[in-house]
């Protein structure tokens, strides 16, 4: 059972509004992972507009709960997308280990060649996991698109680089470059991603110049809960995000965690994965995630 549908249970069994009504919401919204200050906030704003509306019944709180839930997720920066019109990109994917990032990298050069036309290069730039290089190679050849891949234990920059050097020699190409997610050696790993990030801010700027999207993406497990909520702060901290991919939604029966990305980190979410396929992945529409979060999708 999603969580959308534990809502609307919820309402399903009541009959009219009060304050015990309410505290149980906010209850129910840090169950679906919200954080306990951002369900405090969404409810108390319900409960101002059903005051100033003079409403008093519940027929229509499930959609003023979703309005409230869009226009949260729609108040931050806006989602970044490679520009079709782009000869040349490169969007760096980061997160934990386990949380679908290289998956992710197949599904976006399968996107990209589907919706846009255009040719992918991935970057094998997890050099700490030899199994990560060689599922990556996996999915170029299933993919028919070139892997750039160096030897377990090299130096992931390097890899990256080589890939956008591949990427201008065959024209107009983007690059996704899959990388290290090991958060218990935070330190390293962290320069490690600012080193990547150097590099390709280099090459755009002195060999690319124009005509280039350069975009950072963080790969949450949404399954994970507030644990996705605390990798964030991490990562975003140490290189400046564009917008997050979501993984695993097709098994969860939470996802409020969407809103505390939107709330106290201004983090749009860009793509939607919802199952195994390389077409399991979609354009995050706030509207609609919301309405189904709220019980009314």
């Amino acid at each position: 059972m999603k969580f959308g549908e534990k809502l609307k249970q919820f309402f399903s069994g009541k009959t009219s509004l009060s304050d015990e009504l309410f505290d149980d919401l906010c209850d129910l919204l840090i169950e679906g992972d919200f954080g306990a200050a951002q369900a405090f906030k969404t409810v108390e704003l319900l409960k101002a507009l059903f005051k100033k509306e003079s409403i008093s019944t519940l027929d229509v709180i499930q959609q003023k709960l979703a309005l409230f839930l869009a226009q949260e997720l729609e108040n931050v920066k806006p989602a970044a997308y490679i520009n079709q019109k782009d000869e040349l990109g490169a969007v760096l994917l980061l997160g934990v280990n386990g949380v679908g990032k290289t998956t992710s990298a197949a599904k976006l050069a399968a996107l990209y060649n589907s919706k846009y036309g255009k040719k992918t290069v991935l970057a094998a730039a997890d050099t700490f996991r030899a199994a990560a290089i060689d599922q990556l190679k996996i999915h170029g050849e299933r993919l028919n698109t070139r892997v750039v891949a160096h030897k377990q234990g090299g130096d992931p920059a390097a890899v990256v680089y080589d890939a956008l050097e591949a990427a201008l020699s065959s024209g107009s190409c983007i690059v996704i470059a899959d990388t290290a997610g090991r958060m218990h050696t935070k330190n390293a790993l962290v320069e490690e991603l600012r080193k990547i990030d150097r590099v390709v801010e280099a090459k755009a700027k002195n060999t690319l110049k124009q005509n280039f999207s350069y975009l950072k993406y963080l790969v949450l497990d949404v399954t994970t809960g507030r644990n996705a909520f605390a990798q964030a702060e991490v990562f975003h901290s140490a290189v400046d995000l564009d917008g997050v991919i979501l993984t695993k939604y097709d098994s969860t029966a939470k996802g409020g965690v969407v809103f505390s990305l939107a709330s106290e980190l201004q983090l749009p979410v860009v793509y939607l994965c919802t199952g195994e396929k390389y077409s399991d992945i979609e354009e995050f529409d706030p509207v609609k995630f919301s309405r189904e979060f709220a019980g009314i999708g």
